[in-house]
């Protein structure tokens, strides 16, 4: 426990620093490996939803047909 009152005696002076220290009670210890893993596992989610994406808008469905860009026009006699 590093709390209390720290002195530094010199000779001609004396010097006194009292040092607060707060643990973290629910902190979680992180090392290396596991954040690399969190990186490859981030790195690997993110290609296969590029993937997912490409596959879902990147194929040709086909020709549309040019018919649904056509209006079809009412025939009515009154406004001829």
């Amino acid at each position: 426990d590093p709390r209390g009152v720290y002195t530094c005696d010199t000779g001609k002076s004396r010097k006194s620093l009292q040092v607060h220290y707060r643990m973290c009670q629910n902190c979680i210890e992180v090392d290396a490996p596991t954040i690399s893993g969190i990186v490859i596992a981030d790195v690997v989610a993110t290609l296969f939803l590029a993937v997912a994406v490409y596959c879902i808008t990147g194929h040709d469905r086909g020709h549309t047909s040019r018919a649904s860009d056509r209006q079809n026009l009412i025939a009515n006699e009154l406004y001829q």
